[in-house]
């Protein structure tokens, strides 16, 4: 938009000067074709009347002053046919001026070209007998157009350099005048920008003309009241997701007691399947709660010791892998100085999901394999399984709440998993993405900020 205001303000200047300046530098050319025809005019009909008058003195007059012009700029041609003579004069050529001028008594001017001028002007003029109209000879003034060529550089020289600067001048003002009206409308794309996001504290200075003052107060309020139904939101489903673990837990003990104490093998496949149900709503309302509570950000990022968390999560996991034979391995460097940033409970809760999806989609034999790769500032926590991975289809759709994919054991998650790994790495400043596995499956890559010795 810059660039667009300022091309337009450019031209605009551009045409304001060749409107004022172009005419001008016309208006002052033709003055100086006319001046010069006028001067050199004046001259030649001076010299023509004393040819004309025949006496010697006027002959010896047009001699002098003939002699006094004839240099590199002027020369005098003279050509007489009632005998007085100009001496040291050359005659002027036979052409049509002249005949005109001895035969038709008419002047002539002749400036060598149609655009402008050329090298000389030749103007011509009959001399005619004192008292009589008798064309008696002519004269022929050559003036020479240089010092006209330099002046009319002069002219249009002078006026484009001017033209450059102002147009120099205008440029510098432009930046300036299109900086200042788009700050505002640049302040306001930072804010939507920072909106879409997700960060809802994002507010927009008041400046600028009073549209885009109108725009900013609109915004910001439109972001205010956003803020607070998102704050209402998230307290409500944190509040809920927390009131409801209760109940659950208590009705999951119930239909345990009710699988104990009955026999009747119908019964007890119903409780089950209701059991079932209720297991998946607990990890649907502790996932709801983990996404609350990230999404408040009520901890801050710290330096963890990457390879005991992972090794203490991978030990959790592990029995539950060795029932169906699943092998979980941990490669790359991921030795005991290696550190990143990430808030305390944060990286468990992400590896938990990753682990636990990766062991759905395992099949009986399988591996899942753990590698650590440190590149500079950043570390890359990457998992891998060997189940039937993703579609591209189905991983731009991945991280969305309540997606479901399929295991291989026909069980479906509660839809929140990767859900709540994108908002935990993403809080703690790292990035999530899924890429196609070598040799099948899924990788799930986990970006984190790589956290500096305090040695180093």
């Amino acid at each position: 938009m810059i660039r667009q205001l300022l091309r337009s303000y450019v031209l605009l200047v551009a045409v304001a000067i060749a409107l004022f300046t172009v005419p001008v530098a016309f208006t002052l050319t033709a003055q100086l074709r006319g001046d010069t025809v006028n001067s050199v005019g004046r001259e030649a009909k001076t010299m023509a009347k004393l040819l004309g008058n025949g006496d010697e003195a006027s002959c010896a007059a047009l001699t002098r002053m003939a002699k006094a012009y004839d240099r590199d700029e002027i020369t005098v041609q003279v050509t007489a046919t009632n005998g007085c003579t100009a001496k040291g004069l050359d005659a002027p050529a036979q052409d049509s001026a002249l005949t005109k001028a001895l035969r038709d008594g008419k002047k002539t001017e002749d400036w060598g070209s149609d655009f402008i001028w050329g090298k000389h002007l030749v103007v011509t003029v009959p001399a005619r007998a004192a008292g009589a109209d008798e064309v008696v000879g002519a004269v022929r003034v050559v003036f020479s157009t240089d010092d006209l060529t330099t002046r009319l550089w002069t002219i249009w020289g002078f006026r484009a350099a001017l033209a450059v600067l102002v147009l120099g001048a205008a440029a510098v003002i432009g930046v300036f005048v299109a900086r200042r009206l788009t700050r505002p409308l640049l302040q306001l794309n930072e804010m939507a920008s920072k909106l879409s996001d997700g960060d809802l504290t994002a507010r927009s200075p008041v400046t600028g003309p009073q549209e885009t003052q109108t725009l900013a107060r609109t915004l910001n309020q439109a972001g205010e009241r956003l803020d607070t139904l998102i704050a209402s939101q998230r307290i409500f489903v944190a509040d809920a997701s927390h009131q409801l673990r209760t109940p659950l837990t208590a009705l999951r003990l119930s239909l345990d007691n009710i699988a104990d104490g009955t026999d009747d093998e119908f019964v007890r496949e119903d409780v089950e399947q209701a059991t079932a149900e209720v297991v998946r709503m607990s990890r649907l309302v502790n996932g709801l709660l983990v996404l609350a509570r990230a999404e408040a950000k009520v901890t801050a990022a710290e330096p963890l010791t990457l390879r005991d968390v992972i090794q203490e999560r991978l030990d959790v996991w592990r029995p539950a892998a060795d029932e169906r034979g699943v092998t979980i391995t941990l490669r790359g460097s991921a030795d005991g100085r290696l550190l990143v940033l990430a808030s305390p409970g944060h990286l468990d809760q992400v590896l938990d999901n990753v682990l636990s999806n990766a062991l759905e989609v395992s099949p009986d034999g399988g591996m899942i394999t753990v590698r650590v790769d440190a590149r500079g500032d950043e570390v890359e926590l990457s998992l891998l399984d060997e189940g039937p991975g993703m579609s591209d289809a189905e991983k731009s759709r991945a991280f969305d709440r309540f997606w479901r994919g399929q295991g291989l054991t026909g069980k479906s998650g509660s839809g929140l998993g990767l859900a709540v790994v994108k908002q935990l790495v993403t809080d703690d400043g790292g990035t999530v993405t899924l890429r196609d596995a070598p040799g099948g499956g899924l990788c799930v890559a986990l970006t984190l900020r790589a956290a500096r010795h305090a040695g180093g």
